[in-house]
């Protein structure tokens, strides 16, 4: 769908709404402004009209925060590299997958997936340890850590590639050959070392046999009450005349309020006594500029002179927004991510709604080994979309049995990024 850039006057005039509510929207990050070609500030009026339902959803007393789950399994079946604590295996499951191996390092993450779920079968060991041999999978996917290349010319092979984690997942890929393989990571690997590192990632799946589509998929929009985004590589295999499929964004966002609405009690992270008493002074949706200008040198210290809005610092959220990235520790200074009405850090189990994990889905470990887990893994309900795009893609049709519960035209887009920038 073609983007329809207008002016904030415009847009406001057109949603009867003031010009600052819409700045206020794009201060939160719920919109962003581009330039014209005469550098004018403009706004898509798509993702207007999202902030605008939204505004009227939260009004209406909507509440539209669920972990989703289809009714229906299906016969395919999936090997996972770097699994963490099951985000991205359990929207899997949830979307109708078939776990044959789950493979995690850490012992804690390891030992959350084998009290969830025992008749996972989980590996607790180091990917480059790992043997394919014997097994088969329909899908192959990895949250690979994006690990430094070293360069030979001007395209890395897959030999070239030893050492590095992506590695492993691409051995994974070369040894079962399944019809499709899915990497996950941040945003930031578009850029990193100058786009080098991606490139270098695709020319590695093309050797395989794999033709490579990414987008980066904002959860915010895709039932996860929180502005995170992720970059997904579908990489298919060449013999199969099967289009990459990624999730198409709703028309509206899940607040806080929505999230959090009688969430169980946990443990939780404190602040300091100074730290809680400049706390207790943001306003929800604020940070570290909303306070007298002498505490803002205080708490900020060397920072204040530095540049950058630094924004995620002394923030509070807000009720009536998607929370901020969850981070591995929402009491640290860079990353606060105070509650938006008590003066404290978000808890393990608040922690876990924002990332669509259900409330029996126990963590292990110490309350800094939850706090990471939770922080680090891929939404639920983002897995769950990138799995019903996947069986859309395997099933090869959309009558298919096991998409009856959904329309294909509504819930995904074949409207890849085919990867022709470098």
């Amino acid at each position: 769908m073609k983007s329809e850039l207008i002016a904030v006057s415009d847009a406001a005039a057109a949603l009867r709404v003031s010009a600052e509510t819409i700045r206020r929207w794009e201060k939160k990050g719920l919109i962003k402004a581009r330039r014209d070609d005469e550098n004018y500030r403009v706004f898509d009026m798509h993702e207007l009209r999202r902030a605008y339902e939204k505004y009227v959803g939260s009004e209406s007393g909507i509440n539209r925060y669920k972990i989703l789950k289809s009714p229906k399994k299906t016969k395919f079946t999936s090997v996972e590299l770097f699994a963490g604590a099951g985000g991205l295996a359990l929207g899997l499951e949830n979307a109708g997958f078939n776990h044959n191996l789950l493979v995690e390092i850490d012992k804690y993450a390891s030992a959350t997936l084998k009290s969830n779920r025992p008749e996972w079968n989980v590996s607790c060991a180091d990917a480059r340890t790992i043997s394919f041999e014997g097994m088969a999978a329909d899908v192959v996917l990895g949250g690979f850590p994006c690990q430094a290349f070293s360069y030979a010319g001007n395209q890395l092979g897959f030999e070239d590639a030893r050492g590095t984690l992506f590695f492993e997942l691409a051995r994974c890929i070369k040894e079962l050959q399944p019809k499709i393989a899915v990497g996950e990571n941040v945003r930031g690997l578009l850029r990193h070392d100058n786009g080098k590192t991606l490139k270098a990632m695709i020319s590695i799946l093309d050797d395989l046999g794999y033709t490579a589509s990414y987008k980066v998929l904002r959860a915010q929009y895709l039932d996860v009450p929180q502005k995170r985004e992720r970059l997904v590589i579908i990489a298919v295999r060449k013999d199969l005349e099967m289009p990459a499929l990624f999730p198409k964004e709703k028309n509206y966002t899940i607040s806080m309020r929505e999230a959090l609405l009688n969430v169980p009690s946990a443990a939780g992270q404190k602040y300091p006594p100074r730290k809680r008493t400049i706390m207790e002074m943001i306003p929800p949706g604020g940070y570290w500029r909303d306070l007298p200008i002498e505490l803002q040198k205080e708490y900020m210290a060397g920072s204040f002179h530095l540049g950058g809005g630094k924004t995620g610092m002394a923030r509070r959220l807000s009720w009536d927004e998607p929370s901020l990235t969850l981070t591995c520790s929402p009491a640290q200074k860079q990353t606060e991510r105070c509650h938006p009405e008590e003066t404290r850090p978000l808890h393990v189990r608040e922690y876990a709604r924002i990332q669509t994990f259900p409330d029996d889905w126990k963590f292990e470990g110490s309350l800094g080994a939850q706090y990471k887990q939770i922080g680090n893994a891929v939404p639920v309900n983002l897995g769950y979309h990138i799995g019903r795009c996947l069986i859309a893609m395997l099933a090869g049709k959309p009558d298919y049995e096991t998409m009856e519960e959904l329309k294909l035209n509504d819930f995904f887009d074949s409207k890849e990024s085919q990867l022709n920038l470098f």
